[in-house]
C-alpha cells in the first residue's frame, strides 16, 4: 500500500504518516524508485498511533510502546512508560488547577472592588457601565481616558 492509499484509508495526512515514520512509529519499505510501501497492517498501526496521540501520549512515549492485544502482553518497561505519562499529565493538571484557583480568587476579588466608579457584576460589567449602557468597564475607561 502506498502512502496516499494509507492516508485515505486512515484519515491521516501524508505529512503525518511521514512524521510517524521519522519518529519510529511506523515502518515502510522502499521501492527501487524510493517510494514508500506499507504492509497491510499499517492501517491498524496508524489507527493505534492516532488513538495514543489523541489520548495525550507524546510520540516519544508511543515509540516505546507496542500494540498489545491483552494485559498479559504488557511489559514492565511499557508499564513504566504509562506510569510516567500519567504522572506527567497529573502534574500538568495540578499546575493548571493552581492557576485556575488564582484566577477564580482574582475574579472574586474584582467583583467586590470598586473599579471605574462601580463594582463588577456577575457579567463583568461595572455598575457605572450598566448605568451608561457601555458594556465592558475596561473599554469605557479606555474610551473616556482617550477622549479627555
Amino acid at each position: 500500500m502506498r502512502i496516499g492509499e494509507l492516508a485515505t484509508a486512515t484519515g491521516a495526512t501524508v505529512r503525518a504518516l511521514r512524521y510517524y515514520e521519522e519518529q519510529g512509529l511506523l515502518h515502510a519499505e522502499r521501492t527501487s524508485t524510493g517510494q514508500r510501501v506499507y504492509a497491510e497492517d499499517a492501517v491498524d498501526q496508524v489507527d493505534w498511533i492516532r488513538a495514543m496521540l489523541k489520548n495525550g501520549l507524546p510520540s516519544k512515549a508511543i515509540a516505546k510502546l507496542r500494540r498489545c492485544r491483552s494485559i498479559d502482553e504488557v511489559t514492565a518497561e511499557q508499564m513504566a512508560v504509562i506510569h510516567a505519562e500519567h504522572a506527567r499529565v497529573e502534574a500538568e493538571y495540578q499546575a493548571a488547577a493552581k492557576v485556575r484557583a488564582r484566577f477564580t480568587s482574582m475574579l472574586d476579588y474584582l467583583k467586590t472592588s470598586p473599579i471605574a466608579g462601580g463594582s463588577l457584576g456577575a457579567d463583568g460589567d461595572t455598575d457605572a457601565d450598566a448605568d451608561a449602557g457601555t458594556g465592558s468597564g475596561a473599554t469605557a475607561t479606555a474610551t473616556a481616558t482617550a477622549t479627555d
